[in-house]
């Protein structure tokens, strides 16, 4: 049921050791990275079916936070994977517009009411940038505001330039992203204050897997766009597919200016996507009078089988109940986990966050404070009982086997977690060094 108590890595530290000589970082997404993992057990992915992932050494593990949040119907689900098949079989990139991109464009806007006009594109940093260069445009105002309780925007210099990675990033940029904190309206206030009539776009999650909107709080940053003039720009690439199949705004009751896609659009198929408002999506095109903007022109932006596989998602979630499956599954394992927490008298220690659909976990110490040491302690426990996850974020595929596992596995890894506790540290139960968060400055303390 647990899998083997001592898995074996041999083949995958290898294959870890030689990506690390090949690519930057060993992995081509910081989270991936073996930084983020305990640090002799960095599984190398060979496959996956359902909820399930198997290594190059033949470990088998429950997988939870799959493809980074963007798979949420399971590893090679068919009719996703079938439709794919299909598409491509009779081409992937024209030098005019397919047929898909007219079907997955009405789609789109059928599905999200706060959508009159969609550009697709292959990750969730392109259509993010391209909301902010739109609403510079549209505004004529240099300033981002960026909600600096909410981790991640885009890979590019405007966002970057603010993150403790800002190496590279030219310093005049760096101070054209301000910040401003969720939940916490007088603090936008104070921004728009500081900078008056300079604050092109605020760009935030409308909620996050830590953190729902308080009562009036998105109402009133859109009263606050509405009354100074800015954008208001909805990261949606996590939340939208897993709140709503018609996004958070939806759930939410507020409609953004523009929002952005991605993730779970096309279950791990890459695709993106921006949408928003005609007036201003149209700056990008060829019905204005106006100076047109760059929005979005990519060479694989429509290629047909992200499109396709978009379009099979949109089926699957409107003749099935994705988010409600999720919601269960969730719901589920959360009640399981926190019964085992509390039978180990560890719940000022362990602690579930977030939406069913959302869910992530949180370790601390024994003063109770979040312990990076503390959390690679658990991911080790975990993946020795056959459970590979840094969250708990669930998909459809997650059967009661799944989660029967996952709370066996927790069961195992709380007595563990423990005696840390009780001897004040990690040494003699951690092997290898702690994590480290994915952006910082330095290589240090995982450097290798």
């Amino acid at each position: 049921m647990s899998g083997p108590a001592d898995p074996d890595f041999s083949r995958s530290l290898r294959a870890q050791a030689r990506l690390h000589e090949l690519v930057p970082g060993g992995a081509h997404t910081y989270a991936r990275g073996s930084d983020q993992y305990p640090e002799q057990m960095p599984p190398v992915i060979v496959r996956g079916s359902g909820a399930r992932v198997e290594d190059l050494d033949g470990n088998i593990f429950v997988e939870y936070g799959m493809g980074l949040r963007s798979v949420t119907l399971g590893h090679g689900f068919a009719p996703v994977v079938d439709a794919v098949c299909r598409a491509v079989r009779d081409g992937v990139s024209f030098t005019r517009p397919s047929v898909w991109e007219l079907r997955a464009a009405e789609r789109f806007v059928e599905q999200v009411p706060g959508a009159d006009m969609v550009k697709f594109a292959k990750n969730g940093s392109d259509v993010t940038t391209a909301a902010v260069r739109l609403a510079r445009a549209a505004t004529g105002r240099p300033l981002v505001a960026v909600c600096r309780t909410q981790p991640f925007f885009s890979t590019d210099d405007w966002f970057i330039g603010s993150t403790a990675m800002p190496h590279g990033v030219p310093p005049a940029y760096r101070g054209d992203t301000v910040g401003f904190d969720y939940n916490d309206l007088d603090s936008l206030r104070a921004l728009l204050a500081e900078h008056p009539g300079r604050v092109a776009a605020v760009v935030m999650e409308p909620a996050s897997a830590t953190a729902e909107p308080a009562p009036g709080f998105l109402e009133g940053v859109r009263r606050l766009a509405d009354e100074d003039g800015f954008v208001l720009v909805f990261d949606e690439i996590i939340c939208g597919m897993r709140w709503s199949r018609h996004g958070a705004q939806h759930v939410y009751g507020v409609r953004p200016d523009l929002s952005c896609w991605g993730k779970a659009l096309g279950n791990g198929f890459p695709i993106a996507a921006l949408a928003g408002r005609r007036e201003l999506m149209e700056l990008g095109g060829l019905r204005t009078d106006a100076e047109r903007v760059f929005l979005v022109s990519t060479t694989h932006g429509a290629e047909t089988g992200g499109l396709a596989a978009y379009l099979a998602v949109a089926d699957e979630y409107e003749h099935h109940d994705v988010v409600a499956t999720m919601t269960e599954r969730g719901a589920r394992l959360a009640g399981a986990v926190r019964d085992e927490v509390a039978d180990a008298g560890l719940e000022q220690h362990v602690q579930l966050h977030g939406r069913p659909t959302s869910m992530v976990f949180a370790t601390l110490d024994g003063q109770g404070r979040p312990c990076q040491a503390m959390r690679t302690l658990f991911l080790q426990e975990l993946l020795r009982h056959g459970v590979l996850g840094q969250s708990f974020v669930v998909s459809a595929a997650h059967t009661d086997d799944d989660l029967d596992l996952t709370a066996h596995a927790v069961r195992q890894a709380l007595p563990v977690y423990a005696r840390a506790l009780e001897q004040g540290g990690v040494e003699g139960l951690l092997v290898g060094r702690p994590v480290a968060p994915a952006l910082r400055p330095v290589a240090a303390p995982r450097r290798l």
